[in-house]
């Protein structure tokens, strides 16, 4: 009621509804971690298509399995990928300014793309009649001859007291150079056609390990190679493609990042090995692996692609971005509960898999968790497979299938964001219904789309929240409990047809 009727009258009085609505969080928003030819390093960068990661790190590069793994992703319908540069000593070009190794640039990050980097200084700047002032001031045109990308900053100083100091104007608008040394005394950098590039042009470093991804000293703490994904809100997918294009990640660093995965409710997309170049190297590696886990799935075989750095020659890649761009797609046309596989999870721009698998070899990988990648007539290269790494039929896990673990994570994600407004209020009754309120509108709003099993609400889901739930220990504990449940949907993996002859009729 109002603080106070004073006077006699109408008071007007907004009542809350008690609705807060629940909003699904993201279901592939996809995490790639792994060497790039440029680009921040150990800072998460978002980029909604193939273009934002080639301006941002560079194109295709023989080094990097991860830009040919973006670039599947996006070409099979991936809608926004995470990308985490990682570097293994690699150095960044400088430039000196002065001729004299008084004042130096650097670029922006290490690599040997800054060694294309040119630097021209002129002395065409404002004229303010303050000769003290005048004589502080430089512009600066930096060119990145490999993308002819370019930058201008005019009016720059080398005054630490002026708004257009150079370092700070740097550091905050520029995508290409840094300041290394700085002047001292100050110095104005000499106008040249072109400042000379050092002999230190920059080095590529050497590939990566799983020290530079979590093994490394501080790295969870400094939030750094694959715990800089801390710095990001929600990924739901994880690829960390080969160290190299002929190459592997260690099986200690997926198991690394499966475990992972389940703390952030994502889910790892695994590489197979290669060395499996059979379905009995498939089936005695995959029994004799660690990765079980209820938050990865590993597919098999490997990708047969044209490479466009050697002349489109066939070559082979890692599937994780491709089949993580076919769950996007898959996501965005039919749902997270949907089994990305079938008929319609075509692999674009695969003409050849590594290992053409028949029926009964499939039979084989199917029951043990391994998801096959499938040549199907009129089809094409398809995802023949949705399993969980704990999918063996023998473990009899409730997160076999991926699209039930996905689905509860998803779940579990938006419930989780959208019941924070619950902390600290009153624990009781008027409480409690107006958590079965949302949380059942959340939930009402899935069935309605499918994604449970049930003809009705109450055969697809429940909601409990009252005191059979919430005793009154709980209460004086400060808690409150909230008892979700669904019937997930499964995915038909085997369609039985049973076929016969009718008997001719017999009269009676």
């Amino acid at each position: 009621m109002p603080a106070a009727l004073s006077y006699p009258g109408v008071y007007i009085e907004e009542v809350p509804s008690g609705v807060r609505t629940i909003s699904g969080v993201p279901t592939s928003v996809t995490a790639f971690v792994g060497r790039a030819q440029r680009g921040p390093v150990n800072e998460p960068v978002i980029c909604n298509g193939y273009g934002d990661f080639e301006r941002s790190f560079g194109s295709l590069w023989e080094d990097s399995s991860m830009s040919f793994a973006v670039r599947d992703f996006f070409l099979n319908g991936g809608g926004q990928a995470v990308i985490v540069r990682l570097d293994n000593g690699g150095t960044a070009a400088e430039m000196d300014l002065t001729n004299s190794g008084n004042t130096t640039l650097v670029a922006a990050s290490p690599g040997a793309w800054g060694g294309k980097l040119s630097v021209v200084v002129d002395h065409n700047t404002k004229k303010t009649g303050n000769a003290s002032v005048d004589d502080l001031l430089f512009n600066l045109t930096v060119t990145d001859t490999g993308t002819r990308a370019t930058e201008k900053f005019i009016n720059l100083s080398i005054d630490p007291a002026s708004p257009r100091y150079f370092p700070t104007v740097l550091e905050q608008g520029s995508a290409l150079v840094r300041v290394g040394t700085l002047p001292s005394p100050a110095v104005r950098p000499e106008a040249a056609t072109r400042v000379p590039v050092s002999p230190d042009l920059g080095g590529d470093g050497n590939a990566l390990t799983r020290t530079q991804f979590t093994t490394g000293a501080g790295l969870r703490a400094d939030k750094k190679g694959l715990y800089a994904l801390e710095k990001v809100d929600v990924f739901n997918l994880l690829c960390i493609p080969p160290h190299a294009l002929d190459g592997d990640i260690e099986a200690d660093l997926a198991t690394d990042a499966a475990a992972y995965c389940e703390e952030r409710r994502a889910v790892f997309i695994a590489d197979p090995p290669v060395s499996w170049d059979s379905v009995a190297d498939a089936v005695t590696g995959f029994n004799s692996s660690s990765l079980r886990s209820k938050n990865a799935a590993l597919y098999f075989p490997r990708l047969i692609q044209a490479n466009p750095l050697r002349e489109n020659q066939l070559e082979t890649f890692a599937p994780c971005g491709a089949v993580a761009g076919v769950i996007a797609r898959t996501d965005t046309q039919r749902g997270v509960w949907k089994a990305p596989a079938g008929l319609d999870s075509l692999l674009t721009g695969v003409p050849k898999l590594s290992v053409p698998l028949t029926d009964q070899e499939n039979g084989q990988l199917n029951p043990l968790g391994v998801n096959c990648l499938r040549s199907m007539p009129a089809a094409g290269r398809v995802v023949w497979g949705a399993r969980t790494t704990r999918g063996n039929d023998l473990l009899a896990d409730e997160w076999k299938y991926l699209p039930v673990r996905r689905l509860a994570l998803y779940v579990e994600e938006s419930l989780y964001r959208g019941i924070q407004w619950v902390v600290f209020e009153p624990n009781d009754e008027p409480l409690w219904s107006q958590i079965r309120l949302n949380v059942g509108a959340f939930m009402q709003n899935l069935f309605r789309q499918g994604a449970f099993q049930g003809q009705s609400p109450r055969d697809a889901y429940f909601v409990k929240c009252d005191k059979e739930t919430t005793t009154q220990n709980d209460i004086n504990l400060g808690v409150v409990n909230i008892v979700v449940g669904f019937a997930p949907l499964k995915p038909a993996e085997f369609v039985v047809l049973k076929l016969q002859q009718m008997a001719g009729q017999v009269a009676a």
